[in-house]
């Protein structure tokens, strides 16, 4: 009740010109009571004399005096505010950064509790009370706080934005729907905030959507990754235990054969130690006969029992006889052997099976006639290049290569997995892989990960290096005739594979693509003929077939192509101009 007391007593001090306190006021002969300085301004440009409140008009301005009671009674009024307002300050919250002030607290600058897009102006709780409790003051527009409110001011006409056009998208003042936006369609801020907002929840929404559809891609992206783990846990499983068992196998025979060789070797000897031993005994026999005889003095009898103290003929002769360790040379070396083959057998099963999981990824790739150096052929199906001795005369537009006699792919990949195939047979040089698009096509190129190349190659015939960082120089058991590349972008990983033969060539592991990567081909120089066989890309039986990809051809120039190697980095192919 005091409080509401209180603001009566504040609402009769008011001067209803200018909606403050009243400073000097003056009673007119009506009764009413402004400030001296409001009602003299007033009538001044009043083409009447009248009260502002009754509307009673005077014949003549009337002689203003200032009211001394109701100026002491305001004085009053104001010492007791202040000291209201002062113990009230120091109950609020202090204004800290990153909170919106009270644009009227002039010392201690506190927490602002409301913003008026009328006066835009921020006030905190004592200084908002006019606005809570004069009639004037009340239609005004109350928010939070904010900041910046003269941005909520149209700049160029200098008035509230309290309207939206729909036309061009952008809060408007009411002077800018008569002139700039005249015939817009122009709504209430509110309006055009609800329809903003419908339009942004339906946005929103459609984002959610498509992220739990992600997020439901992705869940089955690891269930299948989980399935794939599983199964290659059991095949490995199975192999690994299959080789294991074919080792212990193998060493149960390799122990067997060796124990079968020492069990013979010591029952012979058992036998020859028993046959010395029974003729030793036999000898030992004579001995003592030989003995007794020895003691008798019948020298005659001696002499006649002689030939029969001789050795027995059933005595051998074991001059000669002997027994040799058994040989055992060889036998591990035969165990090993047999095991090698078990592993390669298996090992063959694996990589056929490994081949016939990367060719599920087997996509349709086409030459890109755009990219191929003026002396290479291709065929009109875009499935064969060869090199020709004569230069084309060809628009030397940015995608095609100046000095490298090599072509790229059509195709191109920034994610998943992709397989293509293409015939060697027949070619005594060439160059096979991948590359990224934003490798060097005019002058010198090296063939290197570094510079974006990730490439394996025939030289001289019969050698074999995958261009790694350092090159690597490959042994080959036989000479590939297709040639099967794989890719998983994802995993950094680029192989190649002997097609007939079922067998790995080379990756290359931990790869950094960094973008698109196309197929690359050099069926290298002709050489006189014996290289003239071409590079076919081949169809495997499943194919992802992708979009055609428009190109956009250069300017003309002529060039053309020798290969060498860097004498500085022999093992990395570098390509010249034939000048």
């Amino acid at each position: 009740m005091a409080a509401a007391n209180y603001l009566q007593v504040e609402d009769q001090f008011l001067c209803s010109i200018c909606l403050d306190l009243f400073t000097d006021p003056v009673t007119i002969p009506c009764g009413h009571n402004f400030c001296k300085d409001c009602i003299t301004e007033h009538w001044d440009i009043s083409d009447r004399c009248q009260c502002p409140m009754c509307t009673k008009e005077f014949n003549t301005r009337p002689e203003l005096h200032v009211n001394t009671f109701i100026s002491e009674m305001v004085a009053q009024f104001r010492r007791s505010a202040q000291q209201k307002a002062s113990s009230s300050s120091s109950e609020q919250q202090v204004f800290k950064p990153g909170e919106v002030p009270c644009d009227v607290c002039t010392e201690t600058k506190l927490k602002a509790l409301k913003s008026c897009l009328v006066c835009l102006t921020s006030y905190c709780e004592t200084h908002l009370e006019p606005h809570l409790t004069a009639s004037s003051l009340k239609r005004h527009q109350l928010i939070d706080p904010v900041e910046n409110l003269e941005d909520r001011m149209c700049p160029k006409h200098d008035k509230p934005l309290e309207l939206f056009c729909k036309t061009d998208q952008t809060c408007v003042c009411m002077l800018c729907t008569v002139l700039d936006h005249k015939m817009h369609d122009v709504v209430p801020l509110k309006e055009g905030y609800e329809g903003k907002k419908a339009v942004l929840d339906v946005q929103i929404q459609q984002m959610i959507q498509k992220r739990r559809q992600k997020i439901q891609e992705i869940k089955h992206s690891v269930d299948l990754s989980e399935k794939e783990a599983d199964r290659e846990i059991v095949e490995g499983v199975q192999v690994f235990t299959a080789l294991m068992e074919s080792a212990e196998r193998g060493l149960n025979q390799l122990m067997d054969t060796v124990k079968e060789k020492q069990k013979t070797t010591e029952k012979q000897a058992e036998g020859f130690i028993k046959d010395l031993e029974q003729e030793i005994s036999e000898l030992k026999k004579r001995i003592t006969l030989m003995e007794r005889l020895s003691h008798s003095e019948d020298h005659l009898d001696l002499l006649q029992s002689f030939p029969s103290l001789k050795v027995a003929p059933q005595t051998k002769d074991w001059t000669n006889v002997s027994i040799r360790p058994s040989s055992y040379e060889g036998t591990v070396v035969r165990a090993v052997v047999q095991l090698e083959e078990t592993f390669s057998k298996e090992t063959m099963k694996l990589l056929e099976a490994e081949l016939k999981r990367v060719q599920k990824y087997a996509v349709d790739v086409t030459l890109d006639a755009d990219t191929a150096h003026p002396e290479l052929i291709l065929s009109d199906d875009g499935k064969q290049v060869s090199h020709g001795d004569v230069t084309k005369n060809l628009p030397d537009n940015k995608e095609r290569f100046s000095y490298c006699n090599c072509v790229l792919g059509k195709q191109s990949f920034s994610s998943g997995r992709f397989y293509f195939e293409v015939q060697v047979k027949g070619k005594t040089e060439w160059d096979l892989g991948v590359a990224r698009e934003s490798i060097n096509r005019k002058g010198d190129i090296t063939l290197s990960p570094v510079d974006g190349f990730w490439i394996i190659w025939l030289t001289n015939g019969n050698e074999y290096e995958a261009l790694d960082a350092p090159s690597v120089l490959l042994s080959l058991r036989s000479r590939p005739q297709k040639v099967g590349v794989f890719v998983d972008y994802e995993e950094g990983l680029v192989s190649f594979y002997d097609v007939d033969a079922a067998a790995l060539i080379y990756s290359f592991t931990g790869c950094s693509f960094n973008g698109k990567i196309y197929p690359y081909f050099s069926p290298d120089c002709n050489y006189g003929g014996t290289n003239s066989a071409p590079l076919i890309i081949s169809t495997p039986v499943k194919v992802l077939r992708l979009p055609k990809i428009k190109r956009i051809r250069g300017t003309k120039e002529n060039v053309s192509c020798m290969t060498t190697a860097s004498p500085y980095r022999p093992e990395i192919k570098m390509y010249h101009s034939g000048n």
